[in-house]
């Protein structure tokens, strides 16, 4: 698989889809691979559509390296992005993701609007719960952990799982890190998931939300939604001028339904997505 050492971590990505194709990004939520059942099937069918797909694993994400900087992880995950599609000459690109991959697409339109061609999210986090449920499981066990048991334990909490079977060398990028330093880059992450008034989504200011000018298309979320709750696509969509929601392709629970078939090893939490390839396609070659 190849890789790319951005911002001095290693990034693996692939490109699947016709060469002469428009380009594509499709981003995952979480810290989940690009190899996360249901992302791929979404893939492969734009790719089908016409679309030169990239699929990228984020830092800290799949095989690719850990690296921990930046003002948030999803700003640290938009500038490895800008910079991924720029040396792969692959600009200006349909940028698509979701649920904290649309946040990270969000953020790549806003700091980098030349790069981006038109804009397509779904599963949007936001709201308290879905904010605070994050920090509570990607960065407050990492500051309690270090804090307690050093770089040592952090190695062998639960979130770094993943990480370290997808790279054997992450686990000595980890142990790298200086405690000092590595909780305070994790105090710096842990503000983005703060709840503040003018935030909708976390670590994004609702003013920055003006440098978006591409055609943008929001895919709501479901009724019953905490991790991503439908008032939080109506209040990007009013945030985005120019925007357009449309009804998801899903059932109003998928979310829920698939992420408890998930945890009982009867399905997959991103099954769901290969049902929106028609409607992206359509948006997508729209003039």
């Amino acid at each position: 698989m190849p890789s790319m050492e951005i911002h001095g971590a290693q990034v693996v990505y692939e490109i699947i889809g016709p060469s002469d194709g428009q380009p594509l990004v499709l981003t995952p939520g979480g810290r989940f691979s690009k190899d996360e059942p249901g992302v791929r099937p979404l893939a492969e069918k734009l790719a089908e559509g016409g679309m030169k797909v990239l699929l990228w694993d984020r830092p800290n994400c799949g095989a690719s390296e850990i690296n921990l900087w930046g003002k948030s992880e999803s700003h640290m995950r938009a500038e490895t992005l800008a910079e991924l599609l720029t040396r792969l000459e692959m600009t200006p690109a349909i940028i698509t993701g979701g649920s904290g991959g649309a946040r990270d697409s969000i953020l790549t339109a806003i700091l980098h609007p030349e790069l981006v061609k038109k804009l397509a999210v779904w599963w949007i986090v936001g709201g308290t719960y879905g904010s605070i449920s994050l920090a509570a499981y990607y960065i407050t066990p990492n500051i309690s952990t270090a804090r307690r048991l050093g770089m040592e334990g952090v190695v062998n909490l639960p979130g770094w799982a993943e990480q370290l079977r997808g790279n054997p060398r992450n686990k000595e990028i980890l142990l790298r890190y200086e405690k000092d330093e590595f909780i305070a880059q994790m105090l710096q992450w842990l503000e983005a998931f703060v709840p503040k008034p003018g935030q909708t989504i976390p670590g994004v200011s609702d003013l920055e939300f003006e440098n978006i000018k591409v055609p943008t298309l929001i895919i709501r979320s479901g009724e019953n939604d905490w991790d991503h709750p439908k008032r939080t696509s109506y209040e990007v969509h009013c945030l985005i001028k120019g925007s357009r929601m449309i009804e998801p392709p899903w059932p109003e629970d998928a979310w829920e339904v698939n992420s408890a078939a998930n945890a009982a090893g009867t399905g997959h939490r991103f099954a769901p997505w290969v049902q929106a390839a028609p409607m992206l396609l359509d948006f997508i070659n729209e003039r």
